[in-house]
């Protein structure tokens, strides 16, 4: 019999979003990727990395990400000490459990939101507490002093798309004993960002991720912002050569074009806006996204009916069987076309 840790044999695992072999016959709304290229100045850098015949590859990467974490820094504003560069920002949210949940210890988020939070928390053993969402967007039953090692808290939250008010946020830093975590994958998206009480609070790190505004999902880049003493704890357990040349190479050059950046966003956020009114004019119940994306309900209730109706029309959309929201979808916001070629088919499915 194979010895696996006992942990690891009765979880279940994560499963992401479908990718589709013949990607480009769909029309593919379902994980939240960015309907736009990249900056051009990213395939100029990575060409450029490469080097003559690809030479370049031969050599390991910089193993601290210096350059990027400069880069970021100028960005967000603080000094590279206080930044972390990941794999993904799932690498470095599984290294924020390592580094503070040992195998027993509570980890904390909120449900519904990323359910990858409670597969790390399996692996490493810890236990997981989750709380709901009451009407007015504040999360129920949470205690006047959370004592969780880490509470993952999704801002704007996904799959459902609101954003919490910064008031609040600052309010749960003040009430959690261990770490809060504010996961802010969709926040170049949102009215706001909770990146100051970083700055404040010794026990808040902000995560982010190029996947998404910045168009490089396929490239694997995030990073963590947090106190020096936090961000060097993370740094003795990430792998060594984390990042390859090339994503080091692709997000400098990402995070050097700011108004690339901002020409996208607004883009998707216009079309956004658009479809979600038009969702409402016939009848669909859409929740006020912050986020590249919308959570949306049929009058009837009946979220896998559309969600196969989309899937025949190859139209793929993100449908949960999780009885919280299997009503609705979560709809990614693609190029206006896109948005106006689902729409039509959801009207045609009636």
């Amino acid at each position: 019999m194979i010895p696996l840790r006992p942990n690891i044999s009765a979880m279940a695992g994560y499963v992401p979003g479908y990718q589709p072999p013949d990607i480009s016959s769909w029309i593919k709304i379902n994980t939240n990727e960015n309907p736009y290229p990249p900056s051009p100045e990213v395939v100029k850098a990575i060409l450029a990395e490469l080097g003559p015949d690809g030479a370049n590859l031969r050599t390991y990467p910089s193993a601290s990400s210096w350059h990027l974490r400069e880069a970021a820094g100028l960005v967000f504003g603080f000094d590279p000490s206080w930044i972390i560069m990941a794999n993904g920002s799932d690498e470095v949210l599984n290294n924020l459990i390592r580094a503070f949940a040992s195998e027993g210890e509570e980890v904390g988020y909120v449900h519904p939101s990323y359910s990858y939070y409670a597969t790390l928390a399996e692996i490493q053993g810890a236990r997981v507490r989750t709380f709901g969402l009451t009407d007015d967007f504040r999360i129920a039953g949470f205690p006047e002093r959370y004592e969780g090692k880490v509470f993952f808290l999704t801002t704007p939250n996904a799959p459902l798309g609101p954003a919490f008010p910064l008031a609040y946020i600052e309010e749960l830093a003040g009430r959690c004993a261990g770490m809060l975590v504010l996961d802010e994958t969709y926040a170049e998206f949102a009215e706001s960002s909770a990146l100051e009480l970083v700055k404040k609070y010794d026990n808040v790190v902000v995560t982010r991720t190029l996947s998404k505004s910045y168009s490089l999902a396929g490239m694997r880049l995030g990073l963590a912002i947090a106190r020096p003493e936090v961000i060097a704890a993370l740094d003795k357990i990430r792998d060594h050569y984390n990042l390859d040349r090339l994503a080091q190479a692709a997000c400098v050059a990402a995070l050097r074009d700011q108004s690339y950046l901002a020409e996208c966003c607004q883009k998707i956020r216009e079309t956004r806006e658009w479809f979600s009114s038009e969702l409402r004019a016939i009848g669909y119940d859409v929740i006020p996204s912050q986020g590249n994306y919308v959570f949306a309900s049929p009058p009837d209730r009946n979220g896998k009916r559309i969600y196969d109706g989309l899937y025949e029309r190859k139209i793929l959309v993100r449908h949960f069987s999780d009885p919280l929201l299997s009503h609705g979808l979560r709809i990614s916001i693609g190029t206006r076309e896109d948005m106006e070629k689902t729409l039509a088919a959801i009207k045609e499915i009636g």
